[in-house]
């Protein structure tokens, strides 16, 4: 046993000594907030260094591009390969999320870069692939009550970048959300851009992005009713649902909805059914993930006595996206387009 525990610590060591290679090699610095170089802004797109950007309210220098990222969560890792940043991963975790990989424009990324793992992240899987860059979010990834955070990797020589949608606001740190969630889409395709020297290509999708936001809300009457809607993403005793900072309020409401949980100032919370009872939805919209179906959570709100009577149950008008669609992802601008067809659908049909 004295000996399995060597062999253990030895693995350990060389495996921390990589990542503080590695992460000296990218040449990351946290700032103390003061000015940025003054190149800064260009740096990517002209391939200079060093570059200095703010993320989640902490400025960082980089010296050089990270070589080697992991990321957390399949709308993080399809940041990446939508920036066409391949082969600047050294893998991604996700769990096998239901959603359609091979139709997306960049679905080689699954094929080029190495699925890690569909458990938890850890400090042991991310020294394991000599990661330079952990890009993960609070509760996607980064959780202070496993010890799998920012300051934690720090320690280890390695560096992070936290997804804007999910940053820290007040002194808590219980409430997410500093910016509408499309916002925190397009700040972080920019700020990678910037980060990895690839600011045209980040440009152009933030500018295709708003145009299909843009053709999607042209489809909704300026002085329509627009209809309600309440995002169910599971739960049987209460509803998890989206409050006002996480994706799906400004999927629902850019596709012409009036999302009812629009008054919590939060990303995920919980709900009792006498609130969705009250606030009598026309529009349920269903998160499919997780171990239960959509078909499933469909079921169970069909045949819920206490939803009987709530319009969007008893009209059958019952959305369904992915998981992918509604946390932040490059798949946010069609889920908003795919949301204001079946919106539309239900006006004319009002």
């Amino acid at each position: 046993m004295a000996a399995a525990r060597t062999a253990r610590s030895a693995r350990t060591a060389l495996a921390l000594l990589s990542a503080l290679a590695l992460a000296t090699g990218c040449g990351a610095k946290v700032t103390d907030g003061g000015d940025a170089p003054k190149n800064a802004g260009a740096a990517g797109a002209s391939g200079r260094y060093p570059v200095t950007v703010e993320n989640c309210g902490v400025r960082t220098t980089y010296d050089k591009a990270p070589q080697r990222v992991v990321t957390n969560d399949v709308g993080i890792a399809e940041i990446m390969f939508a920036l066409g940043l391949e082969d600047r991963m050294a893998g991604y975790v996700a769990p096998d999320y239901r959603a359609d990989r091979e139709s997306v424009p960049w679905k080689d990324g699954y094929e080029k870069v190495k699925w890690l793992s569909k458990k938890e992240i850890t400090k042991e899987l991310v020294l394991d692939a000599k990661a330079d860059m952990v890009f993960a979010g609070w509760n996607y990834g980064f959780n202070e009550g496993n010890g799998f955070t920012p300051d934690a990797l720090k320690k280890l020589g390695v560096g992070s970048y936290v997804l804007t949608e999910s940053c820290r606001n007040g002194g808590a740190g219980k409430a997410r959300g500093v910016m509408p969630p499309l916002e925190a889409l397009y700040t972080d395709l920019t700020t990678l851009g910037k980060i990895f020297g690839v600011e045209d290509r980040a440009a152009k999708l933030v500018t295709d992005f708003k145009k299909q936001v843009a053709d999607a809300r042209a489809t909704v009457p300026a002085d329509g009713k627009r209809p309600t809607v309440f995002l169910y993403d599971d739960g049987r005793d209460k509803a998890t649902t989206s409050g006002s900072f996480a994706g799906p309020h400004d999927i629902i409401t850019k596709a012409g909805g009036d999302h009812v949980m629009k008054d919590l100032k939060d990303t995920w919370p919980t709900v009792g059914w006498e609130t969705v009872v009250e606030r009598n939805p026309d529009v349920i919209v269903i998160n499919n993930y997780g171990d239960v179906t959509a078909e499933q959570k469909k079921a169970f709100l069909k045949s819920y006595p206490p939803l009987a009577d709530v319009s969007a149950v008893k009209n059958d008008r019952i959305f369904v996206l992915d998981y992918v669609d509604l946390v932040e992802s490059p798949r946010n601008p069609a889920a908003i387009a795919a949301l204001a067809r079946y919106l539309k659908e239900v006006r004319e049909a009002a």
